[in-house]
């Protein structure tokens, strides 16, 4: 066994597979975009079949690209886009419906008939979450109530559900292991983050049999093997982290009131609150940051849903762009004078709104209005969307946002314009490490570190390395003046 690691890191639009060296540095990607199925308005769909050819596929590259063997792989970690779910046959491993992902917007119904029977408050205080479509257990009750016989199937024991990790799990053993980690079932809204069990009166609930569900472990913990078919030779699954969960480890943010933001299809934003479970009196999430020997240690969150989709939504919606890359670029030569906001509910809006009915409005606009006005108003969009999630959040941590300084990661932080004018609304330090994959890092560092391969979490983050801080440089009254633009442009989008 050699002293590699190597990360599956199943995200939202690809599948990938990134291989470090013992000195935790990238040797090889490999990397699959898969296909997304909007089968109705706000439903988002994937076909698992897809998803597990895509991993299987960058994991071989990877290692192909890399020039190793499966033998020279001491460990996989594993992290995955959190909340999407799949139910498949126990027996065959195949699924009897398309995964339905975290985006899908279909059991806001289910959600709104929950809250007006009183429930809320019970799920939240057990679960740390809110009752929205957003969450993993409505999914599967949609999915248990529509597919055909398939209710009466899971009741024989014939089915079992899980998230991306679960159901990859899975497959990479061959069906020896049904598990998952603490962090992906705190997502699910049957998972009591207190007790660290599935909730008996939560399933009941939603008439979810507890059996379909696997068996929960720390985040670094022994998974199964993968089958040695696979890849050529046996591989230990040591490590398993949602991946908002694995960026804040990858950011080594393991001390209470530190705090990373992560920016792909949506934003995601973390506050370490330690072994206190800090409950939110502001629509944010309280949630398992991690569990480490046993030992859970809770976080804050604030969920926007559309932060690099909205760039997407420049580039192959509207066709302002030809490449993500230039979003950047397009928003810099914007007329300053105009004042043009997007409220990206494409899918609705995440906290602190939590408002499932909302769509997304432009705002703003005159004659003179073009693609580099659209661009900025896109990526400023995220910026006031994580304003928001840091008001609320020091609410609850009693902090200042000026007081944190914020990790960043995901594919826009690369844009130096947008990490910049995320520092100038934000009116706070933000800085960008140097190694920007932190979500297949943290997924890494669990595998690398039970495997015995890599550092503990104290030298660990020592090891984490500013490429650069972006400072706040824009004028107060500005920014004053943006900000309330901005709150009154979501007032007016709001559906209540």
């Amino acid at each position: 066994m050699g002293g590699y690691i190597l990360a599956i890191d199943q995200g939202t639009t690809s599948s990938r597979a990134i291989i470090f060296d013992g000195k935790m540095q990238i040797v090889a990607i490999g990397q699959k975009e898969f296909t997304q199925h909007y089968p109705a308005s706000g439903w988002v769909e994937h076909d698992p079949e897809e998803i597990w050819d895509t991993t299987v596929w960058s994991v071989k590259k990877a290692l192909k690209d890399a020039k190793l063997e499966a033998s020279d792989v001491a460990a996989i970690g594993i992290t995955n886009q959190r909340e999407t779910v799949v139910i498949w046959d126990k027996a065959t491993g195949k699924a009897i419906h398309n995964a339905i992902v975290w985006q899908d917007r279909r059991t806001a119904r289910m959600c709104e008939k929950l809250k007006k029977q009183g429930l809320e408050p019970k799920f939240t205080k057990k679960t740390g979450l809110l009752l929205d479509p957003y969450f993993s257990g409505t999914k599967i009750a949609w999915l248990l109530d529509k597919v055909k016989g398939a209710r009466k199937r899971a009741e024989k024991g014939e089915l079992l559900a899980g998230t991306i990790d679960s159901f990859l799990i899975w497959r990479l053993t061959g069906g020896k292991a049904h598990v998952t980690d603490a962090t992906n079932a705190s997502r699910t809204l049957v998972y009591n983050i207190e007790t660290n069990d599935w909730d008996a009166e939560l399933l009941k609930i939603l008439d979810i049999p507890s059996a379909m569900l696997p068996e929960v472990k720390d985040c670094a913990a022994d998974f199964g093997v993968t089958e040695k078919a696979l890849f050529g030779a046996e591989i230990p699954i040591l490590g398993v982290a949602g991946d908002q969960q694995a960026a804040t480890i990858g950011q080594a943010c393991f001390k209470p009131g530190m705090m990373k933001s992560t920016y792909g299809t949506g934003c995601f934003a973390l506050l370490n609150t330690g072994e206190k479970l800090v409950r939110s009196k502001n629509r944010l999430l309280t949630t398992i940051a991690y569990r480490l020997n046993g030992r859970t240690t809770y976080a804050l969150e604030g969920s926007i849903f559309i932060a690099g989709a909205a760039v997407q939504w420049l580039r192959d919606g509207i066709k302002v762009i030809g490449k993500a890359s230039e979003s950047g670029e397009l928003a810099a030569e914007a007329d300053e004078t105009q004042n043009v906001y997007l409220v990206p509910a494409f899918v609705g809006l995440g906290a602190p709104h939590w408002d499932a009915d909302a769509r997304g409005a432009i705002f703003g606009l005159t004659r003179n209005s073009g693609p580099a006005e659209f661009a900025r108003a896109a990526l400023e969009s995220v910026a006031y969307q994580t304003y928001d999630l840091l008001v609320a959040m020091h609410k609850d941590w009693k902090a200042r946002p000026s007081d944190t300084v914020l990790r960043v990661d995901g594919g826009m932080v690369a844009s130096d314009w947008t990490m910049q004018r995320l520092a100038d609304l934000l009116d706070a330090p933000v800085d960008r490490p140097t190694i920007l994959e932190t979500t297949a890092l943290g997924a890494a560092w669990l595998a690398g570190s039970r495997a015995g391969v890599w550092l503990d979490a104290e030298e660990f983050s020592h090891k984490w390395a500013l490429d650069c801080r972006f400072t706040p440089s824009m004028d107060p009254a500005l920014r004053k003046k943006k900000l309330s633009g901005w709150t009154d442009a979501v007032s007016r989008t709001l559906s209540a």
